[in-house]
């Protein structure tokens, strides 16, 4: 198949963020508008990440908003992935990608990686992925992709794909809690309401995601913010590790938004620089090289001891 022929069967309609077309909870205030601008810079990225000319994601990047750049290297990151899975005799494009023009936002990149897995219904077990650590993230990217498409079976009825392990499930759990995030259109409440109708068990890691969320994407003020820190309960450590989790990602691109200074000094009790620092002092208390499953889930773990240790 030729690349352009393949792109055209690729494209995505950017119509797939309207919230209305999604049957996503649609409330008054800017939150919608903020939460479907990040879907489309997402799908242009994507678009653009499978043309055959090399220049046009560089030039439709370049073209957003600053802020919604890393949306649009995730789903860069997504449509390198599938092009390298479905010509992979030429499979070098995530690695492209990662160390040229999306170096400043690796996590998002990883991220787009399990979307496309996902999509192709594969598991990102041995995904196109570069860094040993953050490929873990392309299980983050696979939940999100399952709860943003699949959104009555993975949400309503808190259905997990067969044959996940407690350790991956886990990590597409935190990108579930990032779905979740948009399905209720960064309603606190809303938010809380279907988080407690999953199992127990569940629930840390879709706060973690929510957290992850509410600080990168926004589309929260302050007075929901702090609602939402109330309402995480027993979960607010997950809460804040996820909002460390962003808060890194953000400072690694250059780009932080106020909503992101915000939602660190609500959700994290912190500026964005120390929880940000939190996730990198965590990673230094890893064996050298760090790689494993284990490793990954110690890392967010030891992000929340920090935490817990500085709110005492």
């Amino acid at each position: 198949m030729s690349p352009g022929i393949l792109a055209r069967a690729l494209r995505q309609d950017l119509s797939q963020a309207d919230f209305g077309l999604r049957r996503f909870r649609l409330r008054p205030g800017p939150a919608r508008g903020v939460l479907e601008s990040a879907g489309r810079a997402f799908l242009t990225g994507l678009n653009a990440s499978i043309e055959p000319d090399s220049e046009a994601l560089g030039q439709q990047v370049a073209a957003l908003e600053p802020e919604s750049r890393g949306f649009a290297f995730e789903g860069a990151g997504m449509g390198c992935a599938l092009l390298d899975v479905l010509l992979p005799l030429r499979r070098a494009r995530v690695a492209a990608l990662v160390h040229g023009p999306a170096a400043d936002y690796p996590h998002l990149v990883h991220v787009g990686v399990g979307w496309a897995h996902a999509r192709l219904r594969l598991r990102p077990f041995r995904s196109t992925a570069t860094d040993p650590l953050l490929r873990w993230l392309a299980w983050d990217g696979y939940g999100f992709h399952q709860g943003f498409f699949h959104t009555d079976r993975v949400v309503g009825r808190h259905r997990v794909e067969p044959g996940l392990g407690p350790g991956p499930r886990q990590i597409r759990d935190q990108g579930l809690g990032r779905a979740l995030w948009f399905c209720e259109c960064a309603d606190p409440d809303g938010v809380a309401l279907r988080i407690a109708e999953f199992p127990a068990a569940r629930r840390a890691d879709l706060w973690s995601g929510i957290g992850l969320a509410a600080t990168y994407a926004g589309g929260a003020d302050a007075a929901e913010l702090a609602r939402l820190a109330d309402l995480s309960g027993t979960f607010r450590a997950h809460l804040a590790q996820g909002c460390a989790f962003a808060c890194a990602a953000r400072r690694v691109s250059g780009i932080v938004p106020a909503h992101t200074d915000k939602a660190a000094e609500v959700l994290a009790g912190a500026s964005t620089d120390v929880a940000a620092d939190w996730t990198d002092q965590a990673l230094g208390q890893l064996t050298p090289d760090p790689s494993t499953l284990a490793h990954y889930q110690r890392w967010r773990a030891d992000i929340r001891y920090l935490w817990e240790r500085k709110s005492r």
